[in-house]
């Protein structure tokens, strides 16, 4: 019989391991890839200082969260976590399956740089705005201003 002072989390049974497993599944299938709440944050300035924009244009690499196209700009919104903000306190990598949490984030920061060198070369400038930065009006200003710093492209003559 075991102890009652001991942890409920730390009992090692098949139904205790199940239901952690089960509540772990739904807790990553939560997470979401769009309209995130830093997402939206970005969304609600630019869209206040008077930009506009489209969402999630699935044509692109990596299927950017906003796309300037009269500037040809494209802004990533990523999560401190899930795309390792370097020198961010929230993206400590978990100590549990250490392994494959290696595997999957360090994939996660090749893609991200795979996806914007493909941007670039189709010739868009792309911004980063990081989880930690969308709580911080002056690191939204100044996205702002590096998105205003590409002058609108003109129209092509046919």
């Amino acid at each position: 019989m075991e102890p009652s002072s001991a942890n409920p989390t730390q009992r090692r049974s098949g139904v205790r391991d199940e239901t952690l497993a089960e509540l772990r599944s739904r807790t990553m299938r939560a997470v979401k890839d769009r309209n995130t709440a830093p997402e939206l944050t970005v969304r609600r300035f630019l869209h206040n200082a008077g930009l506009r924009y489209r969402l999630h244009v699935r044509g692109m690499p990596g299927t950017p969260d906003l796309v300037f196209p009269s500037r040809a700009v494209a802004v990533l919104v990523h999560g401190c976590f899930w795309h390792q903000h370097p020198r961010c306190d929230r993206a400590a990598r978990p100590h549990s399956r250490e392994e494959y949490w290696e595997k999957k984030l360090d994939r996660n920061i090749e893609r991200d740089g795979q996806q914007a060198e493909r941007l670039q070369r189709s010739g868009w400038h792309v911004e980063v705005i990081w989880e930690c930065e969308t709580r911080d009006k002056a690191a939204l200003e100044k996205l702002l201003a590096r998105i205003l710093r590409h002058p609108p492209r003109r129209a092509r003559q046919p």
